[in-house]
Protein backbone atom coordinates (compact mmCIF):
# COMPACT_ATOMS: atom_id res chain seq x y z
CA UNK A 1 0.00 0.00 0.00
CA UNK A 2 1.48 3.34 -1.04
CA UNK A 3 0.28 6.64 0.27
CA UNK A 4 1.47 10.08 -0.77
CA UNK A 5 3.54 11.79 1.90
CA UNK A 6 3.37 15.08 3.66
CA UNK A 7 5.76 16.79 1.27
CA UNK A 8 9.42 16.46 0.42
CA UNK A 9 11.91 15.38 3.06
CA UNK A 10 14.35 18.21 3.71
CA UNK A 11 17.81 16.82 4.40
CA UNK A 12 19.77 20.08 4.27
CA UNK A 13 19.40 23.61 2.90
CA UNK A 14 20.50 22.39 -0.54
CA UNK A 15 19.01 18.89 -0.61
CA UNK A 16 15.49 17.54 -0.35
CA UNK A 17 13.93 14.25 -1.41
CA UNK A 18 10.56 14.47 -3.21
CA UNK A 19 7.70 12.17 -2.20
CA UNK A 20 7.72 10.54 -5.63
CA UNK A 21 11.04 8.82 -4.82
CA UNK A 22 9.79 7.31 -1.56
CA UNK A 23 7.68 4.17 -1.29
CA UNK A 24 5.85 3.66 2.00
CA UNK A 25 4.08 0.46 2.93
CA UNK A 26 2.00 0.06 6.06
CA UNK A 27 2.17 -3.32 7.80
CA UNK A 28 1.16 -4.78 11.12
CA UNK A 29 3.69 -4.16 13.86
CA UNK A 30 5.28 -7.09 15.65
CA UNK A 31 5.57 -7.43 19.41
CA UNK A 32 3.28 -6.45 22.26
CA UNK A 33 0.27 -4.23 21.76
CA UNK A 34 -2.85 -6.14 22.70
CA UNK A 35 -5.81 -6.44 20.34
CA UNK A 36 -4.83 -3.27 18.47
CA UNK A 37 -1.65 -4.83 17.06
CA UNK A 38 -3.67 -7.52 15.25
CA UNK A 39 -6.12 -5.11 13.64
CA UNK A 40 -4.28 -1.96 12.65
CA UNK A 41 -1.32 -1.62 10.27
CA UNK A 42 0.70 0.95 12.21
CA UNK A 43 4.25 -0.06 11.27
CA UNK A 44 5.82 1.69 8.27
CA UNK A 45 8.27 0.20 5.78
CA UNK A 46 9.93 3.07 3.91
CA UNK A 47 11.93 2.32 0.75
CA UNK A 48 14.26 4.78 -0.96
CA UNK A 49 16.20 3.86 -4.09
CA UNK A 50 19.61 5.41 -3.40
CA UNK A 51 21.21 3.95 -6.55
CA UNK A 52 18.68 5.47 -8.97
CA UNK A 53 17.60 8.65 -7.18
CA UNK A 54 17.87 11.72 -9.43
CA UNK A 55 17.80 14.12 -6.46
CA UNK A 56 21.10 12.87 -4.96
CA UNK A 57 24.41 14.32 -6.19
CA UNK A 58 26.78 11.66 -7.54
CA UNK A 59 29.49 11.98 -4.81
CA UNK A 60 26.84 11.65 -2.07
CA UNK A 61 25.27 8.64 -3.81
CA UNK A 62 28.70 6.95 -3.96
CA UNK A 63 29.31 7.56 -0.23
CA UNK A 64 25.83 6.25 0.70
CA UNK A 65 26.24 3.09 -1.38
CA UNK A 66 29.74 2.50 0.05
CA UNK A 67 28.42 2.45 3.63
CA UNK A 68 28.17 -1.01 5.11
CA UNK A 69 24.59 -0.87 6.37
CA UNK A 70 22.30 -3.86 6.84
CA UNK A 71 19.30 -1.73 5.79
CA UNK A 72 20.74 -1.31 2.27
CA UNK A 73 19.80 -4.03 -0.23
CA UNK A 74 22.12 -5.35 -2.92
CA UNK A 75 20.30 -3.22 -5.53
CA UNK A 76 20.99 -0.03 -3.57
CA UNK A 77 17.54 0.38 -2.01
CA UNK A 78 17.44 1.65 1.58
CA UNK A 79 14.70 -0.03 3.64
CA UNK A 80 13.71 1.57 6.96
CA UNK A 81 11.23 -0.20 9.27
CA UNK A 82 9.53 2.04 11.83
CA UNK A 83 7.29 0.49 14.47
CA UNK A 84 8.43 2.27 17.62
CA UNK A 85 5.17 4.17 18.12
CA UNK A 86 1.51 3.16 18.35
CA UNK A 87 0.21 5.41 15.57
CA UNK A 88 0.80 5.17 11.86
CA UNK A 89 1.48 8.90 11.48
CA UNK A 90 4.12 8.95 14.19
CA UNK A 91 5.86 5.87 12.76
CA UNK A 92 5.79 7.46 9.33
CA UNK A 93 7.33 10.64 10.68
CA UNK A 94 9.97 8.55 12.49
CA UNK A 95 10.89 6.67 9.29
CA UNK A 96 11.24 9.94 7.36
CA UNK A 97 13.43 11.45 10.12
CA UNK A 98 15.65 8.37 10.08
CA UNK A 99 16.02 8.58 6.29
CA UNK A 100 17.05 12.24 6.56
CA UNK A 101 19.55 11.38 9.34
CA UNK A 102 21.01 8.53 7.25
CA UNK A 103 21.62 10.88 4.31
CA UNK A 104 22.91 13.71 6.54
CA UNK A 105 25.53 11.37 8.00
CA UNK A 106 27.11 11.06 4.54
CA UNK A 107 26.86 14.72 3.54
CA UNK A 108 30.24 15.69 4.97
CA UNK A 109 33.23 14.45 2.99
CA UNK A 110 35.56 12.46 5.27
CA UNK A 111 39.05 13.89 5.64
CA UNK A 112 41.63 11.59 4.03
CA UNK A 113 43.83 9.81 6.54
CA UNK A 114 47.49 10.80 6.53
CA UNK A 115 49.77 7.92 7.39
CA UNK A 116 52.12 8.69 10.28
CA UNK A 117 54.70 6.71 12.18
CA UNK A 118 55.50 6.80 15.88
CA UNK A 119 58.47 8.92 16.94
CA UNK A 120 61.66 7.35 18.27
CA UNK A 121 60.84 8.54 21.80
CA UNK A 122 57.33 7.04 21.59
CA UNK A 123 58.82 3.68 20.57
CA UNK A 124 61.24 3.77 23.51
CA UNK A 125 58.47 4.67 25.97
CA UNK A 126 56.34 1.79 24.66
CA UNK A 127 59.19 -0.70 25.05
CA UNK A 128 59.97 0.59 28.56
CA UNK A 129 56.31 0.13 29.52
CA UNK A 130 56.35 -3.43 28.14
CA UNK A 131 59.48 -4.23 30.14
CA UNK A 132 57.93 -2.79 33.29
CA UNK A 133 54.77 -4.87 32.79
CA UNK A 134 56.83 -8.02 32.24
CA UNK A 135 58.75 -7.29 35.47
CA UNK A 136 55.48 -6.91 37.41
CA UNK A 137 54.18 -10.21 36.02
CA UNK A 138 57.45 -12.01 36.78
CA UNK A 139 57.16 -10.79 40.35
CA UNK A 140 53.76 -12.47 40.72
CA UNK A 141 54.98 -16.02 40.17
CA UNK A 142 55.80 -18.15 43.19
CA UNK A 143 58.55 -20.71 43.00
CA UNK A 144 57.47 -23.87 44.80
CA UNK A 145 60.47 -25.90 43.68
CA UNK A 146 63.04 -24.00 45.76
Amino acid sequence: MRRMGTGPITVSAHLSIPDTEIVERFVRASGAGGQNVNKVSTAVELRFDVANSPSLPEPLRTRLLARRDRRMTGEGVLVIDAQRFRTQDRNREDARERLAAFIQASLSVPKPRVATKPSYGAKLRRLDEKKGRAQIKRGRTTRNWE
